[in-house]
């Protein structure tokens, strides 16, 4: 079994009415994911390519059993459809939407964190277990079954690295696109814990990027032999010099010497983490472990 999600894994999609809710849907059921159900307030009663759609999560449990939570919802409405989730015990609760006041995420991560729950994002792509589910947005048919896990701050990059471990025989145990802001709920250090006791994992690759100190604590991890399973890490913007200014994905701050590429490949570096230049460098450092 993968870790968070699996092929029996039961999904409720928030915001299901929406454009985005509705198109993912769709491409989710067919990946074969097993959502249940969709919540909308004041579309109880109405059906997305076949989903009954309520106006709570509370009156969805009352018909279904459900495991997890993906989330659609606009950005002010976001707290508070991340909080019903939460209330309803579900995990992962993986929030798609972008643009989220930072104070309203600290404030939902908290919550999960205090009860235990997962939340994967916001502003991310989800998670997706090769051939079994896909809980997010990522194109399905890049990805292949296999026992290399991927996680990564970078949407993009994540499908890139991906295809190209696919193209070269390296198929994923699981994918897990953590969101670029700068405050989230599953972090890397938190991510590659989990990975270590997923017995589906045998090699791990970490997409950083710059900007903040998970990167930093990862390596920590690794070096102090708490992370045993082999990795390769790619850092993306590592070209950049200035500080000060956010690149891109709002978490990709630099501050004083703090969230340089050159601190985080010098600590994977240390570890003992092969460091990659470039994404389509990650298939040979991988087959070199």
């Amino acid at each position: 079994m993968a870790i968070l999600v699996n092929k029996d894994s039961k999904v409720v999609v928030q915001g299901i009415t929406g454009r985005e809710g509705s198109f993912h849907t769709k491409l989710m059921i067919e990946y074969g994911t097993k959502i249940v159900a969709g919540v909308t307030p004041g579309k109880g009663g109405s059906e997305v390519h076949g989903i009954p759609v309520y106006d709570s999560i509370e009156s969805a449990m009352k018909e279904h059993e459900i495991d997890a939570s993906i989330i659609f919802v606009p950005a002010n409405f976001a707290l508070s459809a991340v909080y019903e989730a939460i209330d309803a015990g579900l995990s992962p609760i993986v929030v798609i939407t972008e643009g989220i006041p930072v104070w309203d995420t600290m404030k939902f991560v908290n919550k999960a964190k205090s009860k235990g729950l997962c939340i994967i994002g916001p502003n991310c792509p989800g998670i997706i277990v090769p051939e079994e589910t896909k809980i997010g947005i990522m194109p399905g048919h890049v990805f292949t079954k296999g026992d290399v896990a991927i996680i990564s701050r970078s949407g993009t990059l994540t499908y890139e690295v991906a295809q190209i471990c696919s193209l070269n025989g390296l198929g994923q145990s699981v994918v897990i696109g953590l969101g670029g802001d700068p405050i989230r709920g599953l972090t890397i250090p938190e991510a590659l814990k989990m990975l270590e006791s997923d017995p589906e994992t045998k090699k791990i690759v970490i997409i950083g990027e710059i900007g903040g100190t998970e990167e930093e604590e990862a390596a920590e991890l690794i070096k102090k032999g708490e992370i045993t399973k082999p990795t390769v890490a790619y850092i993306a913007g590592a070209t950049i010099k200035r500080t000060g200014v956010s690149f891109g994905h709002a978490g990709a701050i630099i501050l004083g010497e703090k969230g340089k590429p050159e601190t985080k490949i010098k600590a994977f570096q240390e570890a003992g983490v092969p460091v990659v230049r470039f994404p389509h460098e990650i298939p040979d450092a991988l087959k070199e472990l």
